[in-house]
């Protein structure tokens, strides 16, 4: 009796051994699957679709992404000083890339006020050639742009400052270079050009150089544009801000419509009042794990990207571009979150399958409060990719198409008469 006995508890504490496993595993399956649901509601693609729309915004992006196809093929076609023009062929095989969804020639003729095609004969084979208009928009840019060779080093060297080494990959500044209204060939006018300002070193990876800038700039060099909008702001007769809030504080405006709850309205209110760094000032090496240190790195990297997007010809950037710099800024910080959680600052898009980032005091109902130049030749060729076919007779536009279509279907007879007269 006493073996059986002995057994018996041996067997039942084996069944409460693999019991009490059982249930632990259970409990541990139980925990994951709540781990991962809340994740999942936490996901950077559910964040970015949660947010609030902007629909002037929208709007303008709407237009912009075409805008964004254009200037990539006019680029192409401005690339041979010579010849200024591509055939329709090349940039069949390369609709892809461009995203033309429904093919190069289908975008061709939806631009008309830009793109003109036409038939050579030579060449038998249907090319295309930017319109007079667009042609004069072109010149219109470069000829702001070149007026604006100082401003342009300003731009850099403050870029530059904004760095701890005063230094940021040349690849990054030529990620953004038609945003900072660069010339085409920045590297010769602007960066050689300046060899007492600028200087391009080897990096550590392979064909990679860095841009650096020379000698020292004083910190308090500079004075970032949210300084001057506290400066505007504090002026005025009708300003109910203290000087100290208004002292840390940064300009918001939402979209219509969005409600804002009173825990929102007193989180704002507490981050705006917290003091922070400027983007030219350096600051130590030492990186703060404590919930003000976090809050005080992330308030400098706001007024960095806020100072960023106002050295941007057009006050916009796509998200991509700006990251490259946020190692070189010494930003810890996802910046698409950064922007996400500060709506009343920045506005993010999603429209044509990038993300691009507004500095949102600097637009009002979808135009620059403060246009320049450069920005006023791209919106005028902004206007035309607006028009589309409108303006133009139908009747015309109609035949147009037919002398198109005729002039390429020309061109294949030609060409397959030739074959045949081959053969014969």
């Amino acid at each position: 009796m006493s073996n059986r006995v002995f057994m018996k508890k041996g067997f039942l504490t084996l069944m409460g051994t693999r019991f009490v496993n059982f249930l632990t595993k259970q409990k541990q399956q139980q925990a994951l699957c709540v781990l991962i649901s809340v994740r999942s509601k936490t996901t950077s693609i559910q964040y970015v679709e949660s947010r609030y729309r902007d629909p002037t915004f929208e709007k303008f992006m709407e237009k912009y992404k075409n805008l964004l196809k254009v200037i990539a093929i006019q680029d192409l076609i401005l690339a041979n000083p010579k010849n200024q023009s591509v055939s329709v062929d090349f940039l069949s095989n390369l609709s892809q890339k461009l995203h033309l969804n429904r093919g190069a020639t289908a975008f061709l003729r939806k631009f008309p006020h830009i793109f003109h095609i036409y038939y050579e004969p030579s060449k038998l084979q249907p090319f295309c050639r930017l319109t007079d208009a667009a042609l004069d928009v072109s010149r219109l840019e470069a000829e702001a742009i070149n007026a604006s060779l100082p401003l342009v080093v300003e731009r850099l060297v403050r870029i530059l400052s904004m760095s701890a080494s005063k230094t940021v990959p040349l690849r990054a500044i030529f990620k953004v270079w038609r945003e900072l209204g660069l010339p085409d060939d920045f590297e010769d006018s602007v960066i050689a050009g300046n060899p007492s300002v600028f200087q391009l070193c080897d990096a550590d990876e392979l064909n990679t150089h860095l841009l650096k800038l020379v000698g020292d700039v004083p910190s308090n060099g500079f004075r970032a544009s949210v300084e001057d909008w506290r400066v505007v702001e504090c002026c005025k007769e009708e300003c109910n801000v203290n000087s100290i809030e208004m002292q840390y504080s940064f300009k918001h405006a939402y979209p219509p419509g969005m409600r804002l709850s009173k825990n929102f309205r007193a989180k704002v209110k507490e981050w705006q009042s917290l003091p922070y760094m400027g983007p030219y000032e350096m600051v130590s090496e030492k990186k703060k794990t404590s919930k003000a240190g976090m809050m005080a790195m992330e308030k400098r990297a706001v007024s960095i990207v806020h100072e960023f997007l106002s050295l941007t010809v057009e006050k916009m950037v796509e998200v991509e571009k700006i990251s490259q710099f946020r190692k070189w800024f010494g930003i810890d910080l996802n910046i698409r979150d950064l922007f996400l959680d500060h709506p009343g600052i920045f506005y993010l898009s999603t429209k044509g399958k990038r993300h691009t980032v507004f500095l949102r005091e600097a637009y009002e109902r979808g135009c620059l409060r403060q246009p320049n130049p450069v920005y006023d030749a791209r919106r005028k060729l902004l206007d035309l990719v607006a028009l589309e076919r409108r303006g133009l007779p139908a009747v015309n536009s109609k035949l147009q198409d037919k002398s198109s279509s005729n002039e390429v279907e020309q061109g294949d007879n030609m060409q397959s008469r030739d074959i045949l007269s081959s053969f014969d």
